[in-house]
């Protein structure tokens, strides 16, 4: 197994994950992965998958950019928006080698630091950030209201 960039071969296999991660949106995800693959993205700057060798993918992580001048003192950071590993892959490193390949990205393009999210009741996401060297800097709870009838 081996930790590598996403290609366009990997189409199948990434959305089933992004899926996994992100159920019930099938076709949104499909239309953002081939936004990505045709370099017009503004949601996903690089994507690492974990090859398992066998024309099956086990994992991946997605990055991109985000202001967070909160955060950062120079606003622009890295930052994780989905990492999945296959449910009988984890807990054998390959969510640590996906992140030290998004850290490797991260100090190559000139940040000092990268951020991640997790939903506040995700105990287990919490505890891998945490093990990774992940500091805790906040919680939140997101709030949306719908104007003229819009939807998000």
């Amino acid at each position: 197994m081996n930790i590598r960039k996403v290609n366009i071969s990997d189409r199948n296999e990434w959305a089933r994950m992004r899926n996994s991660l992100w159920p019930g949106r099938l076709e949104e995800l499909y239309k953002e992965i081939d936004v990505f693959l045709s370099n017009k993205s503004k949601i996903i700057k690089e994507v690492f998958v974990l090859d398992t060798g066998s024309n099956k993918l086990g994992g991946f992580l997605e990055l991109n950019t985000r202001n967070m001048i909160e955060i950062s003192d120079t606003g622009e950071v890295p930052f994780v928006e989905g990492w999945f590993v296959d449910a009988a892959l984890r807990g054998k490193g390959y969510g640590k080698l996906l992140m030290d390949a998004a850290e490797k990205w991260s100090c190559e393009n000139g940040f000092d630091k990268l951020i991640s999210d997790t939903e506040l009741d995700n105990i287990n996401g919490i505890s891998a950030h945490k093990a990774l060297g992940f500091e805790e800097v906040g919680r939140t709870v997101l709030f949306i209201k719908k104007l003229n009838g819009k939807t998000y």
